[in-house]
């Protein structure tokens, strides 16, 4: 007889094999998918890098260890005011040779001019002036007359700007001690008057050394300054109680500046004002 084998619905082995199939095709997009995510992870990450290290190198990198930058105003300044002071001092050289100037070291060495020397130099002047001068030249090798009344026209000028604005910042830093507790008194009386004073120096028409001398080691030189000048104090309600706008009066001040001259400062202030009579 004929052995009847069980019927297997022929539909069921294509099922089964569409479900491994299946099974395998989400195995594989789902690797796929996370290699992908992987991909894209890495990828931006470089790009956000990149743009960092751009970021950076445009607006560079600030630390507290940071350097100066290379531009520096101030340090440009000073480095061509010692320039100018130096070719200023070569020049010197070359039109008033004083000896052995160059060659004598700091205060307190043992080539340091002399007491004895600065003696000996005033014995050999001509005038009280230029024995002065003689002497402040062998204890400061940078003094020079011209250059010092350029200076002092300048500070002049300053000092009296400050002054009428009442700036005593600016004076503290060009007067002396005595010399600006005057000036900060007359400033103080004015203002506890309502008063407000306007000046304007037209010109400064001589401007001479008249008086020089040196004591301790400090140079004093006076200088006899002739200027023209606009000067208007008003009132709290801005009439004009003293001067004239229209009017430029002839003004004469007889200002003395001093300096240590042992000192590092190169700044010489204020010490003594004066006028014409006194």
């Amino acid at each position: 007889m004929w052995s009847r084998r069980p019927h297997r619905p022929t539909s069921q082995v294509p099922k089964q094999d569409e479900d491994r199939s299946r099974l395998r095709t989400g195995k594989r997009s789902a690797f796929m998918g996370e290699g992908f995510q992987f991909f894209d992870i890495i990828l931006f990450a470089a790009i956000a890098a990149f743009l960092v290290l751009r970021l950076r190198s445009v607006l560079g990198k600030r630390t507290g260890h940071q350097e100066r930058p290379t531009h520096d105003p101030f340090q440009q300044a000073q480095q061509k005011q010692k320039e100018r002071s130096g070719e200023s001092a070569r020049d010197r050289d070359k039109v008033i040779p004083m000896p052995d100037r160059n060659t004598r070291p700091e205060s307190g060495g043992a080539g340091e001019v002399t007491d004895s020397d600065l003696k000996a130099a005033a014995e050999k002047a001509e005038t009280p002036l230029s024995a002065g001068l003689t002497q402040i030249k062998l204890a400061d090798r940078d003094f020079d007359e011209t250059q010092f009344v350029d200076g002092a026209k300048q500070a002049f000028e300053m000092i009296v700007n400050a002054f009428a604005q009442g700036d005593r910042d600016t004076l503290r830093q060009l007067l002396a001690d005595d010399v600006y507790r005057d000036f900060e008194a007359a400033i103080s009386e004015r203002e506890r008057a309502g008063q407000s004073l306007q000046t304007t120096v037209v010109n400064i028409r001589q401007a001479d050394i008249v008086e020089a001398e040196l004591q301790n080691r400090t140079a004093f030189v006076t200088i006899k300054f002739v200027s023209e000048q606009i000067n208007l104090l008003r009132d709290q309600q801005g009439e004009t109680v003293e001067g004239d706008a229209e009017h430029v009066a002839d003004v004469t001040d007889i200002w003395t500046f001093a300096r240590n001259t042992r000192s590092r400062d190169p700044n010489w202030v204020l010490v003594a004002t004066r006028s014409p009579d006194e």
